[in-house]
């Protein structure tokens, strides 16, 4: 173990460092929530857990955005849109599975279809019954969304600012017709009273903690398989399009093309982010379309530090972590405190609060 320590610290400090605080995690919360009495003062609680999860799922968009814009230079305002997609197939899985236990009693249709007056199950509902079609389709869907867009993109040269934009109206877009009630999708309701996952209660402290395993093995996933392709021949391609993408266009890469695998793995990490926050948190709806939530995303690389991968997902678990300290301690001023963070943080760290700290380890 030492010595596996030793080979990831070489090459990768910030990262070994993010992989053995994953590890204390997994190892702790089970321990303090499953085995210390509920009366001790180091017990875990159910509301505990789900924090955790949901700033490890937020996590994983952060290194998902910052892959893109840290690596490449492309800054998608439109991330959220993947991991709301992600999100809505878990959450199609997970409404299949109430069945007569809905407030409506329908063996086959979820209780808003009942309300809606619905006959029959739309098509695109089919399969998701089945908890392998579900995580099918949290790769196929928005994977060909990416690929699909990406492509247009990309071929027509659409970049900086521009693409910025582009990324947002889709993201936007998506929120508008998911409010739709004739969607299919809940409405401005989406999903929500889910019951069990794979026959194991949700409301259970052990499910609880394994989907958090899940979570902590996801994101440790995420970040290795970001880094071997960031420190790989392909990630010093990327670096260059970055740089001087039409001198690397010049020297006859494939820019286009490196520029769209890129992408669509960046949008599947965001869709698996969200695969896995929706049952933890309980519900999914259009809101989570909503552009603020990309620009946030952005906003945590920022903060953490861009470029780093596991800078990213500090960033994301520290201002989430603020946010969450703020609407309890200042809940008339929070938008006000979180907003002066962004700004110190902006003007006074400009390569995020890791960027900072790794620089001054080089100069020691």
């Amino acid at each position: 173990m030492l010595r596996l320590w030793n080979k990831l610290s070489e090459g990768d400090r910030g990262g070994a460092w993010l992989l053995l605080v994953l590890a204390i995690v997994a190892i702790a919360v089970p321990v303090l929530n499953l085995l210390v009495p509920a009366s001790s003062p180091l017990h875990l609680s159910p509301f505990g857990i789900t924090l955790i999860g949901k700033y490890l799922c937020y996590g994983m968009l952060a290194l998902a955005v910052d892959l893109i814009w840290g690596y490449c230079g492309i800054l998608s305002l439109g991330h959220a849109a993947f991991f709301t997609l992600g999100g809505y197939t878990m959450g199609m899985y997970l409404m299949r599975q109430i069945g007569p236990r809905g407030v409506y009693g329908d063996p086959i249709l979820p209780d808003f279809m009942v309300f809606l007056n619905y006959k029959s199950l739309p098509w695109f509902w089919y399969g998701f019954n089945h908890f392998a079609v579900a995580m099918l389709m949290m790769i196929v869907v928005p994977g060909l969304l990416a690929l699909v867009f990406g492509w247009f993109a990309f071929r027509s040269r659409v970049t900086g600012v521009y693409f910025s934009i582009i990324t947002q109206a889709l993201t936007y877009a998506l929120m508008l017709a998911f409010f739709r009630n004739d969607m299919g999708f809940g409405g401005n309701n989406g999903f929500t009273d889910f019951k069990d996952i794979l026959g194991f209660d949700l409301h259970s402290d052990s499910t609880r903690v394994v989907l958090l395993l899940f979570t902590i093995a996801a994101v440790a996933g995420s970040y290795l398989a970001c880094r071997a392709v960031v420190d790989s021949r392909a990630g010093r391609v990327i670096r260059a399009i970055r740089d001087a993408e039409s001198r690397t266009r010049f020297l006859g890469y494939p820019v286009e093309s490196f520029k769209l695998w890129l992408f669509v793995m960046s949008a599947l990490i965001a869709s698996v982010a969200g695969a896995l926050y929706v049952p933890q948190i309980g519900i999914i709806n259009p809101g989570e379309f909503a552009p603020i939530n990309s620009i946030e995303a952005v906003i945590w690389v920022a903060v953490g530090g861009r470029g780093t991968l596991f800078g990213a997902i500090a960033g994301a678990v520290m201002v989430n972590y603020a946010k969450t300290y703020f609407t309890g301690a200042l809940p008339d001023a929070w938008l006000y405190a979180l907003g002066a963070l962004f700004v110190l943080v902006t003007i006074f760290l400009p390569r995020g609060i890791i960027g900072v700290v790794m620089a001054r380890g080089k100069e020691k």
